[in-house]
């Protein structure tokens, strides 16, 4: 696992809720963010992705499909606070009355030439805190190879394909590089040599196979790369134990935002993502949910429950979603608190 120095997660990684009034910007996130991901809480609209890389105007990208990106829906602009709402275009990420989230991460602005791989790329990496985005245009060649900058080898990749229809493929260093799973399905994980060319990526780059929704001949492609930083980062797996004392996951620091997808086992079958953060869901146990494969609005119920603490979090329900008896998960998570730095002292649980 890479370290890193981080004091403030929130420095490169923010969650900020807010109520939709109609108007165009959107602030409080602490920094100028490349990638920012926009759910509404209270309304079944789509889940919205824009990032630098791909540019403002690019349009959006949602977890939930796998349509192209969406001119209907975009920003004007990243700003050094938060972000700019195209003016007419508004619902799904500010409208008056809506409550909101977005998580926002930071990179490197708009990216430059990155030549490491057999296909050029376009990268904007922050390597302090292990991410990167990264676009290329694919070439359908088994072994290509894709450089992602991040000077470390990534534990989490997510691909999707941009100018046309295509599922959302992310690659969880748990499962292998001969699996993927789909961001914007509720199946377990896949098998098939044609997504990585059955490569783990390495310090510098990542390795494709000819299936068209990793490396689709002469479309755009981006992917979003992350690697572990020791008390900011952690992109693992566990097991279930069908117990409403449930399986508790040592992350080494007091997540902010955990995502977890049953990957196979058990008796579970078909369960959807599972993403929950302690801006919406403060307090333990933590019940908030939202479902990356789903336009649904929040959910508040048992069945979510989680308990977020110092070092990690641990499951409070039987539910297959996140805990059936025997059953894999893969998660990622990130901190509200690391314990590195100025920050590595002891902790209590919340």
């Amino acid at each position: 696992m890479a370290y890193t120095t981080i004091n403030k997660s929130e420095d490169y990684f923010n969650t900020i809720t807010y109520t939709g009034d109609g108007s165009q910007n959107v602030t409080g996130v602490g920094f100028q963010p490349d990638l920012v991901w926009v759910k509404s809480r209270s309304n079944t609209y789509s889940h919205q992705l824009h990032d630098a890389v791909r540019g403002a105007t690019a349009g959006m990208l949602s977890s939930e499909n796998n349509s192209a990106e969406s001119s209907t829906y975009q920003f004007d602009s990243f700003d050094s606070d938060g972000f700019t709402t195209d003016n007419g275009n508004i619902t799904g990420v500010n409208g008056n009355g809506h409550t909101q989230v977005a998580w926002n991460w930071k990179a490197n602005g708009a990216g430059s030439s990155n030549t490491d791989g057999s296909i050029n790329s376009t990268v904007s990496v922050n390597t302090t805190s292990g991410f990167s985005i990264v676009k290329w245009t694919g070439n359908s060649t088994s072994g290509a190879t894709v450089g992602h900058g991040l000077g470390v080898v990534p534990k989490l990749i997510i691909v999707k394909t941009t100018a046309r229809a295509g599922n959302w493929v992310t690659y969880h260093h748990t499962q292998g590089a001969t699996k993927y799973i789909e961001l914007n399905n509720s199946g377990t994980v896949g098998t098939s040599t044609a997504a990585w060319n059955d490569t783990a990526p390495t310090s510098s780059v990542f390795s494709l196979g000819s299936w068209s929704n990793t490396n689709d001949n002469g479309y755009g492609m981006i992917a979003y790369c992350f690697a572990e930083k020791s008390g900011y980062s952690k992109f693992g797996s566990y097991t279930g134990n069908g117990n409403a004392d449930g399986t508790f996951v040592y992350t080494g620091f007091k997540p902010a935002w955990i995502l977890v997808k049953h990957s196979g086992g058990g008796t579970a079958s078909g369960e959807h993502w599972n993403l929950q953060d302690v801006k919406r869901s403060p307090n333990n146990p933590s019940i908030v949910m939202l479902s990356p494969n789903e336009v649904s609005a929040e959910n508040s119920t048992t069945n979510n429950s989680i308990d977020i603490l110092s070092n990690g979090f641990k499951v409070r329900t039987n539910d297959g979603r996140l805990n059936n008896s025997g059953a894999s998960y893969i998660y990622m998570a990130f901190a509200e608190a690391p314990l590195v730095g100025t920050n590595n002292v002891p902790c209590t649980a919340r």
